[in-house]
């Protein structure tokens, strides 16, 4: 959460859109109380069945976060998002570039940092260096570059 404010601080984003990186960043990942914990702690390759399952926790976070409505109905469109791909190849509605909400591309870039940097049942963590040139790899594929951009300067 702490980077994603930092990341949109960085990219000069307004008030409202600070505030909403910091929310979506805390709340992305909503949806997943839905998936089976064997699914999430699984340690070995997840099989195209359960790969569907883990790709509607964006949805079910929409939904979710709707129900309580007000603000969080906006973060929810905006978590959404947050999985989706510069280049157009995410989930769940393949959006590409400017489509994709600024502040879901901030936080996606700075969750796929954080999952690096982090020991996973399945991986062992990445060291930072090595996540900031994983980033540069995805930068314009997965990752808006101005993003990436903005959380390697950020984050040295």
């Amino acid at each position: 959460m702490e980077l994603a404010v930092a990341v949109a601080d960085h990219l000069g984003l307004d008030a409202r859109s600070r505030d909403l990186a910091e929310l979506t960043a805390l709340l992305h990942d909503v949806g997943k109380i839905r998936i089976p914990n064997s699914i999430i702690n699984k340690e070995g390759p997840l099989t195209e069945d359960e790969w569907a399952i883990i790709r509607m926790h964006t949805i079910d976070g929409e939904q979710l976060l709707s129900q309580v409505g007000g603000l969080l109905t906006e973060v929810g469109h905006i978590v959404r998002s947050c999985h989706e791909r510069y280049d157009g190849r995410g989930y769940p509605d393949g959006l590409a570039g400017e489509a994709i909400p600024l502040v879901a591309r901030v936080v996606c870039c700075c969750d796929a940092f954080n999952a690096m940097t982090t020991t996973r049942p399945y991986r062992a963590a990445m060291s930072a260096e090595e996540a900031r040139q994983e980033l540069m790899r995805n930068r314009g594929t997965q990752f808006d570059p101005n993003v990436v951009d903005a959380l390697l300067a950020v984050a040295a």
